[in-house]
């Protein structure tokens, strides 16, 4: 099973930012999706998670209204549209795919891609 995160970089504060995560290995829709991040210094924390149908979504409430995660089965890519990005949402955004379904606890996510940083500059 592979996870590929893709789309970080520098962005203003303000703007907008499409994060990508491709998997390959595993029957996609079968597995919830999720977003978690880790900023430096500080541990790992959810994000975002998407059902693996799409029907069902959650967010960490500094996020919410501002970032938008969705999926495209046919693809087998999930993905984390942020806008209004804040300084505070500096990290590194990791995708993950569980069967537990779209979980927060970053311990019931099976795999995990590799990371892409985020920089919002302000």
């Amino acid at each position: 099973v592979q996870l590929q995160a893709s789309g970080g970089g520098l962005v203003q504060a303000g703007g907008s930012l499409r994060l990508s995560c491709e998997a390959s290995g595993l029957t996609f829709s079968r597995y919830a999706m999720g977003w978690l991040r880790q900023a430096p210094g500080k541990e790992r924390v959810f994000v975002a998670t998407i059902s693996g149908t799409g029907r069902s979504t959650d967010y960490t409430d500094s996020v919410k209204g501002r970032f938008t995660i969705s999926r495209d089965n046919a693809k087998n890519t999930a993905y984390l549209q942020m806008s209004s990005p804040e300084a505070e949402d500096t990290a590194v955004y990791y995708c993950a795919a569980s069967r537990a379904g779209p979980v927060k606890y970053f311990g019931l996510y099976e795999y995990w891609g590799q990371g892409t940083l985020v920089t919002v500059s302000s």
